[in-house]
């Protein structure tokens, strides 16, 4: 599953299965941590959302139109802190997600196949390539989907 236009239909589909999620979690379990993980699936909601409009968003649109731009990192961590996802409402998460999921995979679709190649550096990583971040967003939405399918299920108490 590696050609870019499976790729993008993977991306395409994760906001769904994200709200699917949401729309079964009760508002106490929403907040709740998985169990050995760090963060709640109001947590991961708003973490998606931020990470999808604030990284990803940017560095794409920054390898479309900058020369070799330095991309910095994404302090997932630091930032669910200092905004406190926690209190935050999960609905208005998973729709802030699914809106910016949407314009970067609209933004990506309307390039040029020359567009793909162009290259910059991102922290922590080294060079990449914009036909690489793609496929990073679909392996960090595997690892949050791993994560979000090891939440407790409604009405239990975590561990």
């Amino acid at each position: 599953m590696d050609r870019l236009a499976d790729v993008l239909k993977e991306l395409e589909a994760f906001p769904a299965f994200l709200s699917e999620v949401a729309s079964r979690t009760d508002a106490e379990t929403s907040r709740r941590p998985v169990p050995g993980g760090v963060f709640s699936l109001v947590e991961q909601a708003w973490h998606l959302a931020d990470l999808e409009r604030e990284a990803y968003g940017q560095r794409i649109r920054r390898l479309c139109n900058e020369e070799r731009p330095a991309l910095s990192d994404f302090d997932g961590d630091r930032i669910a802190r200092e905004r406190n996802y926690r209190t935050r409402s999960l609905a208005e998460g998973v729709a802030a997600f699914a809106v910016a999921r949407a314009e970067n995979i609209r933004f990506l679709l309307s390039l040029a196949p020359e567009d793909w190649s162009r290259t910059g550096t991102q922290e922590g990583v080294g060079e990449i390539r914009l036909a690489d971040v793609p496929r990073m967003m679909m392996k960090h939405d595997a690892a949050h989907r791993r994560e979000i399918e090891g939440l407790p299920p409604i009405g239990t108490t975590a561990a």
